[in-house]
């Protein structure tokens, strides 16, 4: 089998592209820049050069494919559009084979108490827009497709992802990490080794499905920056801060991390066998 994935030199992507190798799976990935391109070809990959824009290019690849993930997003002016026509043109180019498209856990919003995927969603304004993305893949289940949909928690591991841009580096400059609030709300977490397994059990998954890609750990915000403060290097220093200051600081990506979301991806282990490992976040964490 090969799969064509994007966003293959990115944070999940790397591992993905390791956990699609060790199955067997040759992997084609689109290599936006030079720098791309070697990241791709040390892991194992096939780089294929072009952007999220590049449709003829996109869709050419997923042709010669047998499956697609995609997980590369534009972050930058029109990035709804941009991913819409990237996601259509992975469609119509790998048919009926399947296509596995990243959402997030995000657009839950607030959850009262554990929920699944079938929980109302009410998106943060950063996220809101995979709403509709997301509902356009499904729909091209009607024509034959084989649309999956993947929902990543809060992705954490190997000293990246968002909790080492937004809380331990600036927490290493400040000499204290940031917490939103009194750190009561929850995030439903996965490690990224974890979630790149799922990425590999999405490609068998029943045409139309959505998984939700967390990892059972749903702790609370304080213990989570706690665990960062030891990785920011200065352990237990906490700065606590107001949703609005926090906004100010980061952006609107302020108000994803200050919901309470508890998470389960109950369904992704009873229908697809999926078992996470990596069951100590905070170890993890404090570790960077």
């Amino acid at each position: 089998m090969q799969v064509f994935i994007t966003g293959g030199s990115g944070y999940i992507g790397r591992p993905t592209i390791q956990a699609l190798i060790r199955h067997g799976i040759e992997v084609t990935a689109l290599a936006r820049s030079e720098h791309s391109a070697r990241i791709l070809a040390d892991l194992g990959a096939t780089p294929v050069a072009g952007a999220l824009d590049d449709t003829d290019v996109l869709g050419e690849a997923a042709r010669r494919a047998d499956g697609v993930i995609h997980l590369g997003v534009d972050y930058a002016e029109g990035t709804a559009e941009v991913d819409r026509a990237a996601a259509q043109a992975l469609q119509e180019g790998v048919g009926s084979g399947p296509y596995v498209h990243t959402g997030g856990a995000w657009v839950y919003g607030d959850t009262d108490g554990v929920v699944d995927e079938d929980a109302p969603q009410s998106p943060p304004r950063i996220t809101a827009w995979r709403l509709e993305n997301e509902k356009r893949v499904l729909a091209r289940v009607a024509i034959g497709d084989r649309p999956v949909v993947v929902m990543p928690g809060l992705v954490y591991g190997h000293s990246g992802g968002l909790t080492q841009s937004y809380f331990v580096e600036p927490g290493r400059a400040a000499g204290a990490v940031p917490c939103i609030g009194d750190g009561a709300n929850r995030w439903a977490l996965v490690h990224v080794d974890d979630l790149a397994e799922l990425y590999v059990l999405a490609l068998n998954a029943p045409a139309a499905s959505v998984y939700v890609g967390v990892g059972g750990q749903n702790l609370p915000l304080a213990d989570i920056t706690r665990a960062l403060s030891h990785a920011a290097g200065h352990a237990g220093r906490i700065e606590s801060v107001t949703l609005e200051e926090a906004v100010r600081r980061m952006g609107p990506i302020a108000e994803a991390f200050a919901l309470d979301q508890q998470l389960t991806g109950a369904r992704a282990r009873r229908e697809l066998g999926w078992t996470p490992t990596r069951l100590d976040a905070l170890a993890d964490l404090a570790q960077g």
